[in-house]
Order: structure tokens, then C-alpha cells, then sequence
């Protein structure tokens, strides 16, 4: 999970700086919205098996950024 939470927040950084040098955010923004979902299901995964309180509101986050994502394609 730690690999994967990696690999997801560097894509989500990489994504939209390109989108902003290149001015193509419009069409980057859709994709970013579903990694940042992704990022947040793991996240909220994570602190799920720890017990933490914040796993319940980033699985929220998650599921509401899927859905804008999806809308938006």
C-alpha cells in the first residue's frame, strides 16, 4: 500500500504541472480527479486498518472525487 500511495501521489503532482505548462488542463483535470480518488481510497484503506477516525471521511473524499471524475470524462 505504501508503494502504491507512492506511485499515486507523484502521478498526482506530475499530471497536473504538465497540464499547467502545457495549458492543456481541461483535458488532464478528469484523469487527476480519479488518481486523487485513488490516492484518497488508499489512504482512507490504510488508516482503516489502523483504526484512525479520518478513514471514514477520506473514503467519503474518495467516492465523491470518483463520481465528479467519472461526470466530467
Amino acid at each position: 500500500m505504501k508503494i502504491l500511495r507512492i506511485i499515486l501521489t507523484t502521478i498526482v503532482v506530475a499530471l497536473p504541472s504538465y497540464g499547467l505548462i502545457s495549458g492543456k488542463t481541461g483535458i488532464i483535470m478528469p484523469y487527476v480527479l480519479l488518481l486523487i480518488g485513488g490516492l484518497l481510497l488508499v489512504t482512507g484503506l490504510t488508516e482503516f486498518q489502523k483504526r484512525k477516525p479520518m478513514a471514514f471521511p477520506s473514503l467519503l473524499a474518495a467516492v465523491f472525487s470518483f463520481f465528479v471524475g467519472i461526470y466530467t470524462l
